[in-house]
């Protein structure tokens, strides 16, 4: 997916383990399939994940994780990722790496959700747990800021975009996304947010949320990003079972509809022939952004 991505393979993790973590070196290995783009993620065992970034960037993520998952975990009504080792640079592997606690559930996917409904409940009751999070210098979320901080990505994508086959009306995208930058801007306290809400990042068991993955972007900003699956996972039925529970008013709700519209037309360009997963999800995306427009 990237240039600069290191060489992962389930010979370098099992190498790693019986240097720096004998006691796990033996259990069995599998590299899980997943959308994900920042790290190579390996099943260890029945009871453990290995996560590897793919580039140096994600080692800032990791570190981000270390510090925060416990703190923000008492307050959230779902499992979220827990860090077990913090493994060093070795075997020609240059970065940090962590061993997580595995998780269970599935990742959902769009357009083929059970129990759409009450998804929505509960990514509502999760989103509004991240705000009331009660913790003194957080850093920046990600996606905390406004929105024009990532205008001029977003206009380049739609141009890239509109040189692609893609079946978009790169006048319409247009349009939808500068009714979000005309939203008024967050003006209240920062809330704590996760920001990164794909349905990759997500895991459910019969219909219900059981547990939320990669924190790398969490911290303090606008609550507007995490609306994010109102968008790329959620039907419109749903999509209103979720905007009523998670009660914000018109502005935050516009301004999420145009992160999630910038994160699909950035993301579409760029994974739409190395990353199957991402971009089916960007042109869903676009398109219930789209249909609610002319609806």
């Amino acid at each position: 997916m990237h240039t600069d991505e290191a060489t992962i393979n389930s010979d370098l993790v099992r190498r790693l383990m019986h240097s720096q973590f004998p006691q796990w070196a033996e259990l069995p290995i599998e590299r899980l399939a997943s959308g994900g783009t920042v790290n190579a993620v390996y099943r260890l065992g029945d009871t453990l994940t290995v996560r590897l970034p793919l580039t140096s960037t994600g080692t800032r993520d990791l570190e981000r994780e270390r510090r925060w998952l416990p703190k923000v975990a008492p307050a959230l009504p779902v499992t979220i990722p827990t860090v077990v080792a913090a493994g060093e640079p070795a075997e020609g592997y240059p970065w940090p790496w962590a061993v997580h606690k595995w998780i269970d559930g599935e990742t959902p996917v769009e357009g083929r959700l059970t129990g759409p409904q009450q998804l929505a409940h509960d990514l509502a009751e999760f989103v509004t747990a991240m705000r009331k999070v009660d913790l003194d210098a957080g850093p920046t979320a990600y996606r905390g800021a406004p929105l024009v901080t990532v205008d001029r990505r977003t206009r380049a994508a739609i141009e890239d975009l509109s040189r692609t086959d893609e079946p978009f009306d790169a006048n319409a995208i247009a349009s939808a996304w500068e009714e979000a930058l005309a939203a008024t801007a967050w003006t209240a306290t920062a809330c704590w947010v996760h920001s990164d809400l794909m349905p990759s990042n997500l895991l459910v068991a019969a219909g219900r949320l059981t547990g939320v993955l990669d924190f790398a972007t969490v911290g303090v900003g606008d609550p507007a990003c995490d609306l994010i699956p109102a968008w790329n996972l959620l039907s419109s039925s749903a999509r209103e079972v979720f905007r009523d529970a998670v009660d914000v008013d018109d502005a935050t709700w516009l301004r999420g509809r145009g992160w999630a519209l910038s994160m699909a037309i950035i993301q579409l360009p760029y994974y739409r022939s190395t990353n199957p997963i991402i971009s089916a999800n960007a042109r869903h995306t676009i398109g219930e952004i789209l249909t609610a427009r002319d609806s």
